[in-house]
């Protein structure tokens, strides 16, 4: 059998594509809930890493080795078919998006606490003094210069997220690969895989072109020095 056949089949495409789409939509829908909450939830953990409370930076410190620690795929499948023993079901899309604000607001919560380290101490006193209070200092002075500061870890997050979406397929969240290996059971061919990875990459594409530009740029502000690897 060709290659075309397998893989490039057009009359299974065809067939495939409403099924494909429909969990195109899917992954979309679940990339817009489930990355803005890992956003949100980093930001805060990273708020208690700075937090005088020993309590409190202790079970911060606790969260974030424990969910960076914990495979993701690992943890979707405990969170659904895990709980039920406990007495508490959860959807497909609930356990993946419990599985993003455990997991991927870990990461998001070490860049910005590496963003809001990067900012000199002076910023926040100077604020201070034209009468601004602290929240209003957060807001205004210290989280658009640590954004800045991380931004191109901030996408790479981003990029991360949108492609761990796939561990939805394992418990029948109806996201692309879980729509494509329905496709392919259905078809016995591998086109709806190979055309699903395609959505990705040209998805994904322009995103990851924005981080190597951003990378780049701040690589030659450092004098040629290469970033840090992230996770």
């Amino acid at each position: 059998m060709s290659f075309a056949s397998q893989f490039l089949n057009l009359e299974i495409l065809a067939g495939a594509w409403p099924i494909l789409l429909l969990g195109a939509k899917s992954t979309l829908l679940f990339s817009l809930v489930g990355i803005p909450l890992a956003v949100v939830t980093g930001l805060v953990l990273a708020l208690l890493s700075f937090s005088r409370s020993r309590t409190l930076f202790a079970l911060q410190r606790v969260w974030v080795d424990l969910f960076r620690a914990l495979p993701p795929l690992v943890l979707v499948v405990l969170l659904y078919s895990g709980l039920p023993f406990a007495g508490v079901e959860l959807t497909p899309f609930a356990a993946v998006t419990l599985t993003f604000i455990l997991n991927l607001g870990a990461y998001f919560c070490e860049v910005f606490r590496a963003g809001l380290s990067s900012v000199p101490r002076g910023q926040s006193e100077a604020a201070r003094s034209t009468g601004m209070t602290g929240p209003q200092t957060l807001v205004y002075v210290l989280l658009p210069q640590a954004t800045r500061n991380v931004l191109p870890e901030l996408i790479s997050n981003v990029i991360e997220g949108v492609k761990l979406s796939t561990i939805g397929a394992v418990v029948a969240m109806p996201e692309l690969l879980f729509q494509a290996r329905q496709a392919q059971n259905l078809t016995f061919n591998a086109t709806p895989i190979f055309a699903a990875a395609m959505i990705y990459f040209i998805a994904l594409l322009p995103f990851v072109r924005l981080l190597s530009t951003l990378e780049n740029s701040v690589s030659s502000g450092r004098g040629g020095k290469p970033l840090s690897a992230g996770h």
